[in-house]
């Protein structure tokens, strides 16, 4: 009887003693994670006003808010596992202490989503409101994809086959993900526009044989208007996917002309031709002149070919200084007599043949 009671104020005095040194490390461990922050933030935050970046500013902020409750979490679990507990209480405080850290840590994560979305949207589409409405839309899926991970690892750490679970959904998982593979991809797609930016709202673009003005990008579709008048509508996929050429970033359109005169020109005058369509259009508005010079032989011309440059990534712009070019050519070919050359064909006729037409 005697030994019994002596057995049980000794299990006693373990659990005390046990229980003692469970305190003491949640207590200092909470207090040297609150001095290892304060050293640790304060530095970082110095570090931040030397880079003058907003979305580092953020980061610390939000790595601040969730670093003490993630770690002191941790702590807990490591403070009651040195307590040797019963196992059966044991097992319910790592569970509980798994649930509370997969909460915060995707919390985190979605908070750490948010900003850094947010930060490269207003950064390269200055706070375009269509952009922000699709990024508001896309938030609740955001945070379904990070909680839906958070969930799987739950079951994961409490011991449940995620393999067997994800199997167990079958034909229909499959032809669910058949089904939105397409959606996904446009999804995706949306979110390399936004990012890379290889157009913007306004932007004149060439997508294969239609060339229009961007006037809506979607999180599927984007909207332009063709120059033509009508509108297109072109998955993000396809666009993504296809060569593309924007307008709007070129700072000048270069422009061959070719120019044919008769082979009767004179060679003097027929010189002084590269100099004639200088003189011509270099004065002309939003015109650069490059190079004028003597082609080739044609079949029935004597070829020269124009470069210039028109100063403006308008079409408009562009339209109306190649009119203004011919016009000016025109003119000083008419000026200086030069006849521009058109197919032609001549026919030889010796004496001999003139002769029996005569006698015909």
């Amino acid at each position: 009887m005697l030994e019994n009671i002596f057995n049980l104020s000794d299990s006693l005095q373990n659990f005390i003693t046990d229980l003692i040194i469970a305190f003491s490390i949640l207590i200092l461990g909470y207090y040297f994670l609150k001095i290892s922050r304060n050293i640790i933030f304060r530095q970082l935050k110095k570090f931040s006003k030397k880079t003058e970046n907003i979305l580092t500013d953020q980061i610390i902020e939000i790595v601040d808010k969730y670093f003490v409750p993630i770690a002191y979490f941790g702590l807990l679990y490591l403070a009651i596992k040195e307590a040797q507990l019963n196992p059966a209480i044991l097992a319910t405080v790592k569970t509980i202490v798994i649930i509370i850290t997969t909460i915060y840590v995707t919390k985190f994560l979605v908070d750490i989503s948010k900003i850094v979305i947010y930060y490269y949207s207003e950064k390269y589409h200055n706070s375009d409101s269509i952009i922000e409405r699709n990024i508001k839309a896309l938030f609740p899926a955001i945070r379904i994809v990070f909680w839906g991970l958070g969930l799987i690892s739950i079951l994961s750490n409490l011991g449940f086959d995620i393999a067997a679970i994800i199997a167990g959904l079958g034909i229909g998982g499959v032809a669910l993900a058949l089904a939105s593979q397409g959606i996904l991809q446009d999804l995706f797609s949306y979110f390399a526009i936004l990012f890379d930016r290889p157009f913007e709202i306004s932007d004149l673009i060439s997508v294969g044989d239609f060339i229009g003005h961007v006037e809506h990008i979607g999180i599927k579709t984007t909207r332009i208007k063709a120059i033509t008048g009508e509108q297109l509508i072109l998955a993000n996929t396809d666009l993504t996917n296809s060569r593309l050429r924007n307008f709007k970033r070129m700072e000048q359109r270069q422009v061959i002309l070719k120019i044919g005169v008769i082979y009767e020109t004179d060679n003097k005058i027929l010189a002084e031709i590269p100099d004639i369509i200088e003189k011509a259009i270099n004065n002309i508005e939003n015109i650069t002149f490059d190079l004028a010079y003597f082609y080739g032989f044609g079949d029935f011309s004597l070829n020269f070919e124009v470069i210039y440059y028109v100063d403006s990534n308008d079409i408009r712009v562009y339209r109306l200084a190649r009119n203004e070019v011919n016009l000016a050519i025109k003119n000083a070919f008419s000026h200086y007599q030069l006849e521009f050359a058109y197919p032609t064909q001549v026919n030889y006729l010796s004496s001999s043949s003139i002769k029996e037409n005569d006698q015909d």
